[in-house]
């Protein structure tokens, strides 16, 4: 059955970002068009939706004028569509600094303010927040995380999604346990259901079912 693929399609690559809709416009009018161009893909376009067509860019039916969808590395800034980033880009304080401030609604407003500039630069996902657990200090990325607890960086990452997703997606990473940098990409991380679900999966249920994240990366490891 088709039905499954095409919703995934739907929340995926066709939403009124890639449409050239207003972000105001009425809800159901959105969801009307994305149906419409729903029942007039091709298996070949659904296949060409969910793949890469470069490290930073993905999908896209252009004969139907669905641009292909454009992301960027965050969390606290667009870094633009290279390894090495693009000028003009905004710079926040990173993740720890935003939740040493215990403060959601400053939280948010970065978020808006980031979501703004990925949208204004032409991304559609800004690839962030990370919501991984700072297990130790030598973890090369632990600037990027908010904190080593669960609840504190659960809340900071609803936060900042909420402020994002006024303009482009967010994308929660790195699902999950990839919080190390050493062999993060080989290693396989070992825990027990009780702390996978009460540290580890918290701030990534959070996301989903408060903020309503649009996207989310999976890490690495095993």
């Amino acid at each position: 059955s088709s039905g499954l693929p095409r919703r995934a399609v739907a929340a995926a690559h066709m939403d009124a970002r890639l449409l050239g809709g207003d972000m105001g416009t009425d809800a159901d009018a959105r969801a009307a068009k994305v149906d419409a161009l729903l029942e007039r893909l091709t298996d070949e376009d659904l296949v060409r939706t969910l793949s890469g067509r470069s490290m930073w860019t993905g999908g896209g039916l252009p004969h139907l004028g669905v641009p292909a969808l454009r992301m960027s590395d965050g969390p606290h800034g667009m870094r633009g569509c290279s390894l090495t980033g693009d000028l003009g880009s905004i710079l926040a304080p990173c993740e720890l600094a935003m939740a040493a401030t215990f403060d959601e609604g400053l939280i948010s407003e970065v978020g808006t303010l980031l979501g703004f500039d990925c949208a204004r630069r032409g991304g559609h996902v800004l690839l962030g927040p990370c919501l991984n657990m700072q297990r130790s200090p030598l973890f090369g990325r632990h600037f990027e995380c908010f904190s080593e607890d669960p609840h504190l960086t659960a809340r900071a990452g609803v936060a900042y999604i909420r402020g994002v997703q006024r303009h482009v997606a967010a994308c929660a990473k790195h699902f999950v346990c990839n919080d190390q940098e050493n062999g993060r990409h080989t290693m396989n991380s070992s825990i027990d259901e009780q702390a996978l679900r009460e540290v580890y999966l918290v701030p990534f249920e959070a996301a989903v079912v408060d903020a309503g994240v649009e996207s989310i990366m999976c890490g690495y490891n095993r």
